[in-house]
């Protein structure tokens, strides 16, 4: 009993007030440049909040024109105009979408996590003018939290995972889907290394109604496995060195516009079972070089 307390996951919740004093200056400067010298009401007060709903936004032109595609793939030329809204929801609704990302759970640590709260803090600020449409939930290990990691100060939530090897933590799909779900956020983005290749953690996410910030599973499996990926080369007639699966391809038609699915049983001929397979397979490559 006492083993399966100690090994729960804790979470703990950022306080919107909660800010370092560097994060203080930066909100100061921001609303400084954006309004002038006049004294603001800080951005997460619930007076800021009260203002919100009883005025109007502000919509203001975003820094991104850019080429997009609409719903039917028909290409979009978007001017600063066009990219003018004042909620990610509206974001949404303006460019036929179907989910609205408010929160997101990163399934990384250091520089990887870093980068994507850095990046997306600056679309935001661009987009809507304020860099906390979207916010961020972090894993975090003993080991993070004793080397002071930045990417959890960065964090407006975050939650404690067992350390150790990655299998415990950030290459967990199940430790992360339990995470996503207790958190209530809309996303994962899994980033690079860890879980970030393995397919199960985006088809368990689907599964469960979370978005997967990267490619879908099926994808994911066909491209990411080498035997699974050379069969698709193969199929699309690309060349490819010799192996035991040379030569094998699947059916199917471009016109159709069908995905590249590999079946089990073709898989498993590309396989090699054991030291006696292996040699037959290296011995009729050697005679076909």
């Amino acid at each position: 009993m006492a083993n399966s307390e100690k090994n729960k996951v804790k979470f703990e919740v950022g306080d919107d007030e909660d800010k370092s004093e560097s994060e203080r200056m930066e909100t100061k400067q921001s609303e400084s440049r954006l309004d002038g010298d006049e004294e603001k009401t800080p951005i997460n007060s619930p007076l800021a909040r009260d203002n919100r709903q009883q005025s109007p936004a502000r919509l203001k032109h975003s820094m991104s024109g850019a080429t997009n595609l609409d719903t039917k793939g028909k290409k979009l030329s978007l001017s600063p105009k066009d990219c003018v809204v004042a909620t990610p929801e509206e974001f949404v609704k303006r460019f036929g979408g179907n989910h609205v990302i408010n929160k997101v759970l990163i399934a990384n640590n250091g520089i990887a996590a870093v980068k994507c709260m850095r990046s997306i803090r600056r679309w935001s600020y661009e987009m809507f003018r304020n860099e906390k449409a979207v916010r961020f939930v972090v894993m975090v290990t003993p080991e993070d939290l004793k080397a002071n990691a930045e990417y959890i100060r960065m964090a407006d939530q975050y939650a404690q995972v067992p350390g150790g090897s990655n299998n415990n933590n950030y290459a967990n799909v199940d430790l992360i889907l339990d995470i996503a779900k207790r958190t209530q956020v809309q996303a994962v983005w899994a980033g690079w290394g860890h879980s970030s290749e393995n397919p199960k953690l985006p088809e368990l996410l689907h599964k469960n109604n979370i978005i997967f910030i990267g490619p879908p599973e099926y994808a994911m499996w066909a491209l990411g496995d080498k035997i699974a990926s050379s069969i698709v080369a193969q199929t699309a007639n690309v060349p490819t060195l010799p192996w035991s699966g040379s030569g094998l391809t699947v059916e199917w038609d471009e016109k159709k516009g069908h995905r590249v699915t590999v079946p089990n049983d073709v898989f498993k001929k590309a396989c090699v079972k054991d030291g006696d397979e292996g040699l037959k397979a290296a011995e009729r490559l050697d005679s076909l070089l």
